[in-house]
């Protein structure tokens, strides 16, 4: 909407406010605008669906126990499923670095569905006073610090259930038919990057499943906590200017819009006072960064050459490598994937140090702790289905180059300590390097074993 002149004047406590004239958010909005200009991220959205899910549940709820007239629900209803619907994205302008509680955040929330809420009601931006107070009616019930906490466990976990969870998931499920399909192809093992005793490459790649696959478990094991909501809580976590029975009545209408299954949080003050719940997810995002830090690194060095290298695995030439050097080809989505593992565990610090500041009632890190979290869940699901479908969907095996790996390593001779022990054994393979000796030359040649026991102790 667009209104004749360039701005309106809006009033909050501390008096006017000039805000541009077809603008949906207030003065204390407004205010927020010039008094944290600090850097140029704004408050994720999915913190504002978060707020806007809880806001709509709250005046259900309000409605529904006879505190709010239904023709407010109506409007603030109406508000909130266009804000979710994303028709109103642009009138979050709000950076993350504000208040440590987001008041000015949910006060943003609160402003701009109460002018749409005008709008609906076929008023004017402009009329005063409001149909509906941002304060009195859009936030009744409520208190920014249980209403921002509810929205960020709801907005991650709802970006943990429809994107990283799902992301984990197809990268199991790829690492399955690989595992089943190299199940055969037998290799050399390395450990301290040294030749170590042989496997199939099918175990070696068995090895990631596991730890995806535990991974996996710990984010499931840790959703519960992070899915108890401390909505109902109002100010300090005792529920003043709530009525009787707010908060389980909230809780049902937020179940029914998100169709998920919240539970209240059996105590409002350990939810409001700390985010031990949002660490504990961070710290399980964290543990999954690091398994593919594992993965990234096994796979470059597995993949590394083509000539110069180990040579074992080749993946996907998606594109050049080189500005200068033609034909080179990188291992990039590894190198992708490894970045954001840094990224995730960087936010694990921040949201650790940041949890743990809980201060008497209230921790006031919110902003940062839900920024950091939903940008780990996001990026990790974003660079787990890059690296399944650019890279792991088409790795293939050089045969030839494993085989060769396999055949000239010295370790093979541990096969043989049962039957002459470790020193004979030892002393063969050190022969061998010595002298550019395959194991059986060396064998042979220092006389510890015979050609046939050899043969037949090595399986040849």
């Amino acid at each position: 909407m667009i209104l004749d002149m360039e701005y309106r004047i809006e009033k909050d406590t501390l008096g006017e406010m000039k805000v541009e004239a077809d603008k949906l958010w207030g003065a204390q909005t407004q205010r927020a605008m010039e008094n944290f200009v600090i850097g140029k991220k704004k408050m994720p959205i999915e913190i504002i669906y978060g707020i806007a899910t809880a806001k709509k549940a709250a005046a259900l709820a309000n409605c529904e126990l006879g505190v709010m007239p239904v023709y407010k629900r109506d409007l603030i209803v109406k508000a909130c499923d266009e804000i979710l619907a994303g028709k109103w994205d642009d009138q979050f302008p709000l950076h993350i670095w504000q208040t440590g509680s987001g008041t000015q955040t949910n006060m943003n929330v609160n402003e701009v569905i109460a002018h749409l809420g005008q709008l609906l009601h076929g008023g004017k931006l402009d009329d005063q006073p409001l149909y509906l107070s941002p304060n009195d009616d859009v936030n009744q019930s409520q208190s920014t610090n249980d209403i921002f906490p509810t929205g960020m466990r709801i907005a991650a976990t709802k970006m943990l259930l429809e994107h990283t969870i799902p992301a984990v998931e197809g990268l199991i499920a790829t690492y399955k038919v690989k595992v089943s399909e190299f199940a055969d192809i037998k290799k050399i093992g390395r450990t301290h990057l040294m030749d170590a005793t042989p496997l199939t490459l099918g175990q070696e790649l068995s090895g990631h499943q596991s730890q995806l696959e535990h991974g996996l478990d710990a984010i499931h094991n840790s959703l519960p906590h992070l899915m108890e909501l401390p909505i109902g809580g109002t100010a300090v976590g005792n529920g003043i200017n709530t009525p009787e029975g707010y908060d389980k009545l909230a809780l049902k209408y937020i179940n029914e819009i998100t169709g998920l299954s919240f539970s209240n949080t059996p105590n409002k003050y350990e939810a409001m006072a700390t985010h031990d719940s949002l660490a504990e997810m961070s710290g399980c995002l964290k543990r999954l960064a690091v398994s593919l830090m594992k993965i990234a690194n096994d796979f470059r060095l597995l993949n590394s050459g083509p000539r110069c290298g180990f040579g074992e695995v080749v993946l996907p030439a998606n594109e050049p490598g080189s500005s200068i050097m033609p034909g080179k080809v990188n291992p990039t989505q590894c190198e992708a994937l490894s970045q954001v593992c840094c990224q995730v565990i960087g936010n694990d610090v921040a949201i650790t140090t940041g949890a743990m500041q809980g201060h008497l009632q209230l921790n006031v890190f919110m902003p940062l702790i839900g920024r950091n979290l939903l940008q780990s869940s996001r990026l990790l699901a974003d660079v787990v289905n890059s690296f399944n479908d650019h890279c792991l969907k088409g790795v293939v095996p050089n045969k030839e180059r494993i085989a060769m790996h396999l055949n000239n390593s010295l370790m093979l001779v541990t096969k043989l300590s049962p039957y002459i022990g470790y020193y004979n054994a030892a002393k063969i393979a050190q022969h061998a390097l010595a002298n550019g000796l395959t194991l059986r030359e060396s064998a042979l040649a220092l006389g510890l074993v015979g050609e046939e026991d050899f043969d037949k102790w090595m399986g040849m």
